[in-house]
């Protein structure tokens, strides 16, 4: 992940001492969704950088409609956010709506936050449009010593979304998924090369990729890796990826064998 400016550092850690007591006093008071809000309008200026006047607006909120907040950066709408009381327990279903809108607008990302937690979804645009959860966040537990709180923190940070760190986060977060290792045991240069090391152990068994393939699918790997949309997605995204390579190394091949080619005429 990029490294955090010091100055941005220096205003997280004094956001999350000021902010934590803040939030438990109104969970204590279990205040409602409006004055919820007004604390997570405070929290993006004080502590994720954004203005509140030009970059966070309710202009989306059609009579609770869709979401309750939403943040531009020059005046490029960039995602929106789904707000609920502090003392709501937060769950995927909450932020339909708003991923619905979201599509229909072209955005990648809806936040939804009680205050407390703060959920950060990333749009799926298939059919049906679904979500993936790519970061969450208990605001209540962090601590400003934490080097790995604070890098989370910053990810949502007006600093950091410009520099497309959480989209770095969520491309090394799908390269470690269970699906994407699931699809990468699959390919041939991997099958390769558990045969080698099968062949290594046992030397007089014959082994070829098909076999080991069939155990890696009937018994290594879940069924749930293999299929499903997150699965095919996976797949085609190694598929693509090994077919770069291989075109890549065609074409480094063929400029050194025309290479060649010069040297002896």
């Amino acid at each position: 992940m990029a490294s955090i400016p010091k100055r941005v550092a220096e205003r997280l850690i004094a956001g999350l001492k000021r902010y934590q007591p803040i939030l438990a006093t109104a969970k204590s008071r279990d205040v409602g969704e409006a004055d919820t809000v007004t604390i997570i309008k405070d929290m993006l200026a004080d502590i994720f950088g954004y203005d509140k006047y030009t970059e966070v607006t309710s202009e989306h909120s059609i009579r609770g409609t869709y979401c309750d907040l939403a943040v531009k950066i020059d005046g490029t709408l960039q995602t929106l956010i789904e707000v609920k009381s502090i003392g709501i327990d937060l769950k995927d279903n909450h932020v339909k709506q708003a991923i619905d809108y979201a599509a229909n607008q072209g955005v990648d990302w809806v936040l939804l936050t009680n205050g407390m937690c703060w959920r950060v979804y990333r749009l799926i645009f298939a059919k049906p449009i679904d979500q993936e959860l790519v970061v969450d966040i208990d605001f209540s537990v962090m601590s400003p010593r934490s080097v790995n709180d604070l890098e989370l923190l910053y990810l949502w940070c007006k600093e950091g979304w410009q520099r497309s760190v959480l989209g770095e986060y969520h491309t090394q977060k799908q390269a470690l998924s269970r699906f994407f290792i699931g699809a990468m045991l699959q390919t041939d240069p991997v099958l390769d090369v558990i045969r080698r090391e099968l062949r290594r152990v046992s030397p007089d068994v014959r082994i070829d990729i098909e076999q080991i393939k069939a155990v890696l699918t009937s018994e290594v790997i879940k069924r749930e890796v293999m299929e499903g949309d997150k699965a095919n997605e996976a797949r085609k995204k190694v598929t693509r990826a090994a077919s770069k390579a291989r075109r890549v190394a065609n074409q480094r091949a063929a400029s050194k064998e025309l290479e060649a080619t010069e040297e002896l005429e």
